[in-house]
């Protein structure tokens, strides 16, 4: 699918086959699957969504919950705002990749260019391809979207060494109007026992719909930073968020014995917070 493309301006697929399959025909049945089985939230304006991002054997069917929410409003959105944890390559701020399009089995994403002028001048903003080439917090989120959206541009970005304030900051940057849909993907916690898991990742829930941000730190979810400047965003916009789903891998095809959690929730903008 990359053949005649200037591979310098190409985020080729990182993960496939690893986090989920490789064949475009087996990924989009295994997507078209999970959307199945999810549970439909009603919701009239879907404006950001938290999803988990490990193996779809894992959290598949807790990510489905809210991007199948979407379906109704697949017409309607057309940017996607995309934000997760560097897991592999320490920086300062927040990367966004300087090439033109992000690669899955099922086809090409294009970036929006003018999210870049967008951030041109916020400081904590790096242009930078290596964190996003080797990452698997956005890439997993991709075949979701392909799927659900009818056609959508991309600002996938990073968070490294930044602050929620800094998160939220660009957030708002890009917020723009119901064509936008912002994604924040983490998973929750981290290779505990079952039910140590379970409590824990219970009070990140609640501290997510209190929308107390200030309160996660790194052993609630690793993409934490990402999670906090979206809450910050919503409270300064009379908005919250709204759960869909929270399990851990030892609900799904893992061992009980050291799990990792995943939780999905949805901001519905037609509705403020309560």
């Amino acid at each position: 699918m990359a053949s005649g493309r200037d591979q310098g301006q190409l985020r080729p697929a990182a993960v496939a086959g690893q986090f989920y399959p490789p064949s475009p025909h087996q990924l989009r049945t295994t997507v078209e699957a999970l959307l199945a089985g999810a549970r439909i939230a009603p919701v009239a304006a879907p404006k950001a969504i938290i999803v988990p991002h490990a193996a779809y054997i894992y959290s598949g069917a807790v990510a489905a919950t809210a991007f199948a929410a979407l379906q109704p409003h697949a017409g309607t959105i057309t940017r996607v705002v995309l934000i997760g944890p560097a897991h592999y390559m320490p920086f300062r701020g927040l990367a966004v990749p300087t090439v033109d399009t992000f690669e899955t089995p099922l086809g090409m994403v294009s970036l929006v260019r003018e999210a870049a002028t967008a951030l041109a001048d916020f400081a904590p903003v790096v242009r930078a391809d290596a964190p996003h080439a080797p990452e698997h917090a956005l890439e997993v989120e991709l075949p979701f979207l392909q799927t659900v959206l009818r056609s959508f541009e991309l600002v996938p970005l990073l968070a490294g060494d930044a602050s929620p304030e800094e998160v939220a900051g660009a957030l708002d940057r890009l917020w723009g109007g119901p064509e936008t849909l912002i994604v924040v993907s983490s998973d929750l916690s981290h290779f505990h026992d079952y039910e140590t898991a379970r409590r824990l990742d219970a009070v990140t829930a609640a501290q997510i719909e209190r929308g107390d941000g200030a309160s996660l730190g790194p052993g609630n979810a690793c993409g934490y930073l990402a999670i906090a400047g979206l809450l910050i965003e919503l409270t300064r916009r009379g908005l919250g968020a709204q759960r869909l789903a929270l399990a851990n891998s030892g609900n799904t095809a893992g061992t009980r014995d050291r799990v990792v959690g995943y939780g999905a929730w949805i901001t519905d903008a037609a509705r403020s917070a309560s």
